[in-house]
C-alpha cells in the first residue's frame, strides 16, 4: 500500500510514518516543518520507500504535485493547527489550517484519484455533551471552540466529498493522545513549568476538569484496524480509552514520576480557557467492536510520556 501522511513530521504523523514502513508500506510524507520535527523522520529517511515533500496544506497546486506521479491507495490528513486555546486570538487560524486546508487535501486527493481518505478529528466536534460515555451518534451542540468547529468543517468535507466522488472516508475524534515525540498539551506544559521552577506551578482551572487520553501507538493500532475492516462510505470512530482523569490526578502522577512537590496555583472555574470541554469521556465500542483495545491505561500513557520528555530535554527548550 502506498500512503500519502499529511503532518508525516509532527507527533502523531511521524509515528504513523514509521508503522507503515515497518509494516512494509511505502509512505509519501507532507509538511511543512512549521511545527514538526524534521528528526522525528530520521527512521523514516533511512527508508527507500519513504519520500518527504515540504509543503503547505494552503498551496493547493503543491499538494496535487505531491500526490501525482504514483498510485496512492490511502491520504491520511493529520496536519492541523492543535492550539485550541488561542483560538479567539487568531481566529483565522483555525479556518485557514484546518478547514481550508482539508478542503485542499481532499480536493488534492480526488484530481489524483485517491478512494480511500483518512481524517483526524477531535472529541471536541461534540462541544459539551448531556450523554457520557459519548457515542458517535451523539447530536453535536452548540461548538464551544473554533478548533472544534473547524474539525466540524472538516468531517462534513470528507463526507460530502465521499458523497459525490465515490470516495471512502475514515474519520477519527480523538482524544488527547500521548507518547513519544509529544510536543503539546497540559502533560507536556506542566513538565516544562516544573523544569523552570519545581517549587510552583499555574494550573489552568479547578483541576477538576475530567479528561481522557490515548497512547499514540493505541492510536495507531485503532487508525490501521479501521481502515483495514470498516466497510462503509463514511466511517466515523470515536478513539479514547473506558476511563478519564481529572487533571488533579494526572498532576499527582507528573510530579510523583518527577520527584516534586510543588505549590498548585489554581487560575479557578471549571474551564482553563475558551472552549476548554470540562468533562471528556467518549463511548469507543464501535472501535472495540473491529477487535481493537488500548493496550496502556490513561495513568500508563502519561508516565510513559513523562518519561520521553525527561529524555528528550531538547523538545522542552524548543518550545520556552
Amino acid at each position: 500500500m502506498h500512503c500519502f501522511v499529511t503532518g508525516c513530521a509532527g507527533f502523531i504523523g511521524s509515528n504513523l510514518v514509521d508503522r507503515l514502513l515497518q509494516d512494509g508500506h511505502s509512505v509519501t510524507g507532507f509538511d511543512n516543518l512549521s511545527t514538526g520535527q524534521e528528526n522525528f523522520l530520521a527512521q523514516a529517511r533511512n527508508c527507500p520507500v519513504f519520500r518527504l515533500v515540504e509543503g503547505d496544506l494552503l498551496d493547493l497546486p503543491a499538494l496535487e504535485s505531491a500526490m501525482s506521479g504514483s498510485k496512492i491507495d490511502l491520504v491520511v490528513h493529520l496536519a492541523a493547527n492543535a492550539d485550541v486555546r488561542n483560538g479567539p486570538d487568531q481566529p483565522r487560524k483555525d479556518l485557514e489550517q484546518n478547514t481550508i486546508g482539508t478542503f485542499n487535501v481532499v480536493e488534492a486527493a480526488r484530481r489524483a484519484g485517491v478512494k480511500r481518505i483518512a481524517f483526524s478529528s477531535t472529541g471536541s466536534v461534540y462541544g459539551e455533551p448531556d450523554q457520557f460515555p459519548t457515542p458517535e451518534t451523539a447530536k453535536f451542540p452548540i461548538q464551544t471552540s473554533l478548533y472544534g468547529a473547524s474539525k466540524v468543517a472538516g468531517e462534513g468535507l470528507l463526507a460530502a466529498y465521499a458523497e459525490s466522488f465515490g470516495m471512502q472516508a475514515f474519520i477519527f475524534r480523538f482524544v488527547s493522545i500521548l507518547g513519544e515525540r509529544y510536543s503539546h498539551g497540559h502533560v507536556f506544559d506542566f513538565c516544562r513549568l516544573l523544569k523552570q521552577d519545581p517549587s510552583r506551578m499555574r494550573v489552568l482551572g479547578d483541576g477538576h476538569q475530567r479528561k481522557s487520553y490515548l497512547y499514540v501507538q493505541d492510536c495507531i493500532n485503532a487508525i490501521l484496524i479501521a481502515v483495514e475492516k470498516a466497510t462503509d462510505k463514511v466511517n466515523i470512530f470515536n478513539l479514547g480509552t473506558d476511563e478519564y482523569c481529572e487533571v488533579n490526578d494526572s498532576i499527582g502522577w507528573i510530579t510523583e514520576r518527577l520527584g516534586v512537590s510543588p505549590q498548585l496555583d489554581y487560575t479557578g472555574g471549571t474551564r482553563g480557557w475558551t472552549g476548554d470541554n470540562p468533562f471528556i469521556f467518549l463511548d469507543c465500542s464501535k472501535i472495540r467492536s473491529l477487535g481493537w483495545a488500548p493496550k496502556l491505561t490513561i495513568r500508563e500513557g502519561i508516565l510513559r510520556t513523562v518519561d520521553y520528555i525527561c529524555e528528550n530535554h531538547w523538545l522542552l527548550e524548543s518550545r520556552t
